[in-house]
């Protein structure tokens, strides 16, 4: 059976370029990874309408309320472990330096018998399109995408602008 999931993803606009910010995932086997271990606040529904389990999951994960302001679509994609992810971005300049997820317990090391609580999030950072792609679970990405075409800009760095000669 399918699995699920909606989230919020936050953009900003900085020295013109398109940031979004993203999750790093906190399961220890996530621990020393990068590339695919970044993901948009996000979590698993059932019961719910997905913009408001986005929203629930946004706090849960984050321990902050999400920010208000206009939200934009950004649709579904399907990812490769058979979740489908429902996401709405919306423009914020949060501080992601002070976040504490929720947690889950599972055991660690495996077979080992002893069980041990982690953060489902275990930081947030801010990513130029073009680093966020490099980091983000690669489904995800689309959403990148779609942003940037609904904002009518680049999902790329702007090219340098040149002033006429003439």
């Amino acid at each position: 059976m399918k699995k699920t999931s909606a989230g919020l993803l936050l953009y900003r606009i900085k020295d013109d370029q398109l940031e979004v910010m993203l999750a790093h995932m906190g399961a220890p086997w996530w621990a020393k990874k990068d590339k695919g271990a970044w993901t948009i606040p996000k979590g698993e529904y059932t019961d719910e309408q997905p913009l408001n389990a986005a929203k629930r999951e946004f706090k849960e994960e984050l321990s902050l309320d999400p920010p208000p302001g206009e939200l934009i679509e950004l649709g579904e994609i399907d990812q490769k472990n058979n979740k489908t992810v429902t996401a709405w971005a919306i423009e914020a300049d949060l501080d992601v330096g002070n976040i504490k997820s929720n947690t889950f317990e599972m055991e660690w090391p495996p077979r080992s018998g002893v069980v041990q609580e982690f953060p489902e999030i275990d930081r947030a950072a801010w990513f130029d399109i073009s680093k966020a792609t490099e980091k983000i679970i690669p489904a995800q990405a689309e959403f990148f995408e779609r942003l940037a075409k609904k904002l009518g800009r680049q999902a790329g760095p702007q090219p340098p602008s040149q002033s006429s000669l003439f």
